[in-house]
């Protein structure tokens, strides 16, 4: 196999019992073996993805997904993009088997391991190095949520400040630091505390006009009013494409003129690339397109390549003024994630070919999806998004719900996203086939027809456009 083979596409053998259609025959079967009960009766009712995808799934391969009726499915949700590198990565698979096997240490706080050693040491010379970035690295613990409460924490330290400014629709977490920065109203009412230190402005493109930096002159504004009860900020927290907010997306000149107003008021400011970091947007950062150089980095979900779990906050080497233990965690040394991290960083950011695949693939995803836009205008879609993080934006309330719904039934995995679920997200894995990625598109498409055929949009719409 190729190194171009081996990083960029994880094709399969087609599957047993796969009809012309592209559709499993299990799937037609009256009977199913998709037993939800124990979920039902014993998981507690705060499970989701479970709602909007009943099934049992049992096997899991590069972008592809079956369940106990070996239904298969083509994932676009990649973990909620945990899975950049597909399901169960055989060079990845395999070197987390290694490890294993020859009783390797599993657990180990933050003592000192070759696995940690040789993360550490891969990740500065594959990643950091190359990009002229003298962060240091803390292991926060293992999800993206300690990320951004250790980054809270270091910049409240750092600055001697309390208060932190995020952005209109952001997500940061669940815990209440990080739930504090988020704009979703239900996320946020589920701390059952009030959530302090923490002011809402408004993102890049929040007012709806062609200025860019309009947001930005809002910020100015209140930071710089004597009178608009703004405190002097600690930190400025940022997502460069707010994923889970409806795939909004900040322009460059947006992430410029916010690290230049962090430094002018003595702000630290961080980036939560927790989503949009590790390819994502096609580079391994995604504020690099911008040219910045963010004091703070929170990085987790597809770090480990492989699904574990695992997070990092970087920050900039003159902030590393943490009294041994002052921030730790019993899981944040997590070895069998750093064993499959540095693979990953090996197989697939030693040169830029999965980044020229990404952004290439991403091409070809933003113009599928702009022709389904202008071929349904009664779903009042519109295209938004950057790599291979991308969304259709349906102004019709309730639909773009409908349409995945019926894209499972039809063996698609895809979300939505956006404060009211009206954003359809395509988050697949990076190394997805581009035919594949363009079936998936194209069932997603299928369902958005046939939605709206049945709300009777569709037939009303053509019959109005042909008089």
């Amino acid at each position: 196999m190729t190194k171009l083979a081996m990083n960029v596409s994880d094709e399969q053998p087609s599957s047993n019992g796969r009809t012309a259609n592209g559709y499993s025959r299990a799937a037609s079967s009256e009977a199913s073996t998709n037993d939800l009960s124990a979920f039902e009766h014993i998981e507690s009712g705060v499970r989701s993805y479970i709602r909007q995808w009943p099934a049992v799934f049992t096997r899991g391969r590069g972008h592809l997904l079956w369940d106990e009726d070996d239904k298969e499915y083509i994932d676009l949700f990649a973990g909620a993009g945990t899975l950049n590198y597909g399901h169960n990565n055989p060079v990845l698979k395999q070197a987390l088997l290694d490890y294993l096997v020859e009783d390797n240490i599993v657990h180990g706080l933050d003592m000192g391991t070759v696995a940690k050693r040789d993360f550490l040491e891969c990740f500065d010379e594959l990643i950091l190095k190359p990009r002229g970035l003298d962060y240091v690295v803390q292991f926060p613990g293992p999800t993206g949520t300690n990320a951004v409460e250790a980054a809270l924490k270091l910049a409240r330290k750092a600055t001697g400040r309390e208060w932190m400014i995020s952005f209109t629709n952001a997500f940061h977490g669940m815990t209440l630091g990080a739930l504090a920065l988020t704009g979703n109203d239900m996320k946020r009412g589920g701390g059952g505390v009030p959530l302090q230190y923490a002011t809402s402005m408004p993102y890049d493109g929040f007012f709806d006009d062609e200025r860019a930096v309009g947001a930005i002159e809002y910020l100015r504004m209140f930071l710089a009013a004597d009178g608009s009860g703004l405190d002097a900020p600690a930190a400025i927290i940022v997502e460069t494409v707010q994923g889970e907010g409806g795939v909004n997306v900040a322009s460059m000149e947006f992430l410029r003129a916010l690290r230049e107003t962090a430094t002018e008021h003595g702000a630290l400011l961080i980036v939560d690339d927790i989503q949009m970091g590790n390819g994502r947007t096609g580079k391994f950062f995604s504020f690099e397109e911008a040219g910045i150089e963010p004091d703070i980095v929170c990085i987790s979900k597809s770090i480990s390549g492989y699904g574990l779990p695992m997070a990092l906050t970087l920050f900039k080497r003159d902030l590393d003024i943490w009294g041994p233990g002052e921030h730790n965690g019993t899981f944040r040394g997590n070895n069998p994630a750093f064993v499959t991290a540095t693979k990953t960083l090996q197989t697939y950011w030693s040169d830029d070919t999965l980044s020229r695949e990404v952004e290439k693939k991403g091409k070809v995803l933003r113009e599928r999806l702009e022709r389904i836009a202008d071929a349904y205008p009664e779903a009042q879609a519109t295209w938004r998004g950057r790599g291979l993080i991308q969304g259709l934006h349906m102004n019709v309330e309730g639909l773009a719900q409908e349409v995945i719904e019926e894209a499972f039934r039809r063996g698609v995995i895809v979300e939505t996203s956006g404060p009211t679920s009206d954003v359809v997200k395509f988050l697949p894995s990076l190394t997805i086939p581009q035919d594949e990625l363009l079936r998936g598109a194209g069932i997603i498409e299928e369902s958005l027809r046939d939605v709206l055929a049945e709300r009777g949009l569709r037939s009303k719409v053509l019959t109005t456009a042909g008089r």
